[in-house]
């Protein structure tokens, strides 16, 4: 009777002082097995990374002249200068060698492709190159000079055309300039020049890279890899293509080139391409025009916003940062915190030497609460046992950003706590060894 009495005498202590395990708005959350799978998430684990490949174009079969590209060009009775009195004698063609901005060698002089695709050479007609290969462009050029077009002009004696030369050759390629825009952190290099040492730290000013690419070679893979190499741990997993002129009727870029196709091209255009996804989703780029880039055609890594979780209960209120690419279960977001985890619910500080509290301990807490909020907004609070945990993986349930976590002490594990509290076991225990009375009961004599 004196122990029943000693009971419910504590138990009102501890619900007239407001035990926060009997109070806990949470503690009746929905247990792990009852919980619909799309609200546990997905792990991030299952998600694989966008092959590189699809970001570089493929290698042609043939060079194809646009604007922009040079050629060399000979051409016997086109390019030629007066000697003398008697005729004309082909000029002495400059020689260009392969340099450090092109490994081409080519022997002409140089005419540039025209805004329009034409091609335009003394005493000829413009000709249109747009699309076709040099050979193409050599024939076409010696079938105008010998008149074997209609409406050429003909140029050259045909008693001489069996010492006619016409060569064509490919100067110099087309480039076009892109912009690489970061917002991650970048390295701060140590020293100047030829004397850096290494790199140290980093910024979150952001970057920017302007990039002159080659034709065949202006794809997202080299813009990104002249602009300092693929996103870091703090941008988004996704590259983002903004293309065109800003429109203010249409700021995403998206209506126009899905209603209009004229306006496909000009834009404005925006391309998100996400370098990690689910085994089963489609790449969600049209290859490879999506990955092929344009004059003036910007290519941006935005900072990712820190995802966090939340802490509350026994172990303190705290805001910590989830990882990008890997998972945190229940348990290990709790050890990553130095919650009280099978310890007798002893919670240590950097500034006291002891492991372990006093006396024969205290059970550790075990009522978790995963406080969830889901995308129309409603709170979900998902049960949580951690002894569980510990045996049963399917307990330990990934932790999604903006979650609360809450770490509570069952009723009786509260109840318990306040008697070994209360009661001072530490002292008691070693009187009663001393006495003999533990070997009594044992029934063991003493010496």
């Amino acid at each position: 009777m004196t122990r029943l009495a000693a009971l419910l005498l504590a138990t009102a202590a501890a619900v007239s002082g407001g035990c926060a395990a009997l109070t806990n708005p949470v503690a009746d959350g929905i247990p792990v097995r009852h919980v619909p799978a799309e609200v546990l998430g997905r792990p991030r684990a299952d998600l694989r990374p966008l092959p590189l490949t699809l970001l570089r174009q493929p290698e042609p079969d043939v060079y194809r002249l646009d604007k922009g590209d040079v050629l060399a060009v000979i051409v016997d009775g086109v390019i030629t200068e007066k000697v003398g009195v008697g005729g004309a004698t082909a000029l002495t063609a400059p020689v260009k060698l392969p340099d450090a901005q092109s490994n081409t060698a080519a022997t002409g002089y140089p005419f540039p492709v025209n805004d329009d695709g034409s091609l335009s050479l003394p005493g000829l007609r413009p000709l249109p190159v747009k699309g076709k290969s040099v050979q193409e462009v050599e024939q076409l050029v010696r079938d105008e000079a010998t008149g074997n077009r209609p409406g050429a002009k003909v140029l050259i004696n045909p008693k001489e055309r069996d010492n006619f030369r016409c060569t064509i050759q490919l100067l110099q390629k087309r480039r076009y300039q892109v912009l690489v825009v970061r917002e991650d952190t970048q390295p701060i290099p140590i020293g100047n020049g030829a004397q850096q040492g290494g790199v140290y730290g980093g910024t979150k000013k952001g970057a920017g890279y302007t990039i002159s690419l080659q034709a065949y070679e202006n794809d997202v893979l080299r813009a990104i890899n002249a602009g300092g190499g693929p996103p870091g741990l703090d941008a988004k997993n996704e590259l983002t293509i903004l293309r065109g002129a800003y429109d203010p009727a249409d700021p995403a870029g998206t209506a126009a080139a899905l209603t209009d196709p004229a306006r496909r091209k000009s834009g404005p255009k925006v391309t998100r391409i996400p370098l990690r996804i689910y085994p089963e989703q489609p790449f969600a780029i049209s290859f490879p025009d999506d990955i092929v880039l344009r004059d003036g055609d910007i290519v941006l890594i935005e900072a990712r916003d820190t995802e966090t979780y939340f802490t509350a209960g026994v172990m303190g209120a705290g805001q910590f940062p989830l990882p990008r690419d890997y998972d945190l279960d229940v348990l290990q977001a709790l050890a990553q915190v130095r919650a009280p985890l099978l310890n007798g619910g002893f919670n240590t500080v950097s500034f006291v030497a002891n492991a372990t509290a006093g006396g024969i301990g205290a059970p550790s807490p075990s009522l978790c609460t995963v406080v969830r909020t889901l995308a129309d907004g409603r709170t979900y609070p998902i049960r949580v046992d951690l002894n569980q945990a510990f045996r049963d993986s399917r307990e330990r349930i990934l932790i999604q950003p903006g979650d609360f976590i809450v770490l509570q002490e069952r009723p009786g594990e509260a109840a318990a706590r306040y008697f070994t509290q209360t009661f001072r076991f530490n002292s008691f225990v070693p009187e009663v060894i001393k006495t003999g009375g533990l070997t009594t009961s044992l029934g063991v004599s003493s010496p």
